[in-house]
């Protein structure tokens, strides 16, 4: 279905639940966020119901999210179920990566088609700083799980943030030798970030993509004598988002980024988001939220449909130059 502006909208992500193992610190305070109540979260079966009525609008392809959507109980059924309704053609998963290694098995065989695994760091101790909590090879034994399960195409998602020194060229070489695509995401000023201890949010913390790009060919050509080049649409990777792809010769994966701040692709954005507690989002950077739950709950399909339809034709045509929201990365599901 189109929105007011045109845009398609045929992806939904879903939020599974706020907690998660690890406390990055641009995504949760380092107590974590108050957990919601067992009876605010919903239910497995509601879930499916959303995404059964979400299909009659057009939507065709599923992400699920957390926090960490993992330590959800019930999210290999979830997936299987979410597969076996008739108008789903894909069902992806946004993870920390480090339960993969006990899941994958399980989480192919319900019929899940990818996975995108997010890490910020290949140095273990800037990865235990920037989780407060994880080891990094819990992370890395994820990403080979998820190659040897054929969890394709994997993608990193790498936030980049000035302040953390990260080393972009180690991470684009990982494409060289092995069938993955790392993006490149421009830190986002979601949640009340300035309180998070340890990376608040600031313009000046934002390297932009095109910037990232530059950095990593700068430091290709001098020590490797290689060079990144646009990957033609054709080529690019399957999936949903926004990244544009770039693309070492000879490579097996790709680099991508993804320039929320610095070059807005408002204009083809073509989701929506359901949160853990069941409210609809039209937009990652608006509090404007739809609450479907209640209706849901209250037995009202037709009031259920309403709210869908209410969000997707009041998606705002742009999120201009917003910084911050109510709720934390965490709670919204990315």
């Amino acid at each position: 279905m189109k929105d007011l502006l045109g845009r398609n909208i045929d992806y939904l992500r879903i939020s599974l639940t706020d907690r998660c193992n690890l406390r990055c610190i641009y995504c949760m305070p380092e107590e974590g966020v108050v957990p919601l109540c067992h009876t605010d979260i919903l239910r497995i079966e509601e879930i499916e119901r959303i995404v059964s009525i979400a299909t009659s609008f057009g939507i065709k392809n599923i992400r699920l999210t957390g926090g960490e959507p993992l330590v959800r109980k019930g999210v290999v059924e979830l997936i299987k179920n979410i597969k076996s309704i008739g108008c789903v053609e894909h069902v992806a998963l946004t993870t920390n990566g480090t339960l993969l290694p006990k899941f994958a098995q399980e989480l192919k065989d319900a019929g899940l088609d990818r996975v995108n695994i997010s890490l910020d760091t290949l140095d273990a101790e800037q990865y235990k700083k920037i989780t407060r909590r994880g080891n990094l090879e819990d992370a890395i034994n994820g990403i080979h799980a998820a190659l040897e399960h054929d969890l394709s195409p994997v993608k990193i998602n790498v936030v980049v943030v000035k302040d953390l020194h990260q080393d972009l060229l180690e991470f684009a070489k990982l494409t060289i030798s092995k069938p993955l695509h790392i993006r490149f995401i421009e830190y986002m000023p979601v949640g009340d970030a300035e309180n998070y201890t340890g990376c608040e949010w600031g313009e000046d913390e934002v390297i932009p993509a095109k910037e990232v790009i530059d950095i990593i060919n700068s430091q290709a050509e001098e020590q490797d004598h290689i060079k990144l080049y646009p990957v033609e649409n054709d080529n690019q990777p399957d999936g949903w988002g926004p990244a544009n792809y770039f693309k070492f010769d000879g490579a097996q994966g790709t680099v991508g980024t993804i320039s929320a701040i610095s070059n807005h692709f408002c204009n083809t954005c073509n989701r929506l988001r359901l949160t853990a507690d069941g409210r609809i989002k039209p937009c990652l950077f608006s509090d404007v939220e739809y609450d479907i739950k209640t209706p849901l709950r209250a037995g009202d399909e037709d009031e259920v449909r309403n709210v869908f339809a209410d969000a997707l034709l009041h998606k705002p045509a742009c999120h201009d130059h917003k910084v911050g929201t109510k709720r934390k990365m965490s709670q919204i599901g990315g």
